[in-house]
């Protein structure tokens, strides 16, 4: 298992930042290079499933999630179930204020390809942790100027 934590300071309260951060289909608008699906279930609630694709054109990886935990305009969890993504991410939103929020994001990780992926992770970890860290400057922006159904 590795773990990983990234924060972001956002200008928008924090129910406006829950609400653009649980809209799944536009993910793509601030994950990079990510698209992400509701295939199963509402997208809103405990046991839904989710799929996450990240990668360019056909060649990437799919994330399939299931929702274990939802909190809503505070935590969402969920229970990453691929073959190459396995373990636990969380969205967490904390309050600083009428116009002022923290987004969390955090994943504990199953390390794939056994030896060679414990091996490996020390030159992977840097680019991934690089890649959550602009993800979440992206989200910001946008939950800051986020319209519902926009």
């Amino acid at each position: 298992m590795t773990d990983l934590v990234v924060s972001v300071g956002i200008a928008a309260p924090a129910g406006t930042t829950w609400l653009a951060l649980t809209d799944w289909q536009r993910q793509r608008e601030w994950m990079l290079r990510t698209d992400v699906r509701v295939v199963s279930g509402n997208g809103r609630s405990v046991g839904s499933r989710l799929e996450a694709f990240t990668g360019v054109g056909a060649v990437g990886v799919t994330d399939t999630m299931e929702i274990t935990s939802w909190e809503p305009p505070i935590r969402c969890t969920v229970r990453h179930l691929g073959s190459v993504v396995r373990g636990t991410g969380a969205f967490h939103v904390q309050d600083r204020g009428p116009q002022r929020s923290v987004c969390i994001w955090s994943e504990q990780l199953d390390l794939p390809f056994g030896l060679v992926g414990r091996l490996g992770w020390p030159f992977v970890r840097p680019a991934f942790s690089l890649g959550l860290r602009q993800s979440l400057r992206n989200f910001a922006r946008f939950a800051e100027s986020y319209v519902v159904g926009g």
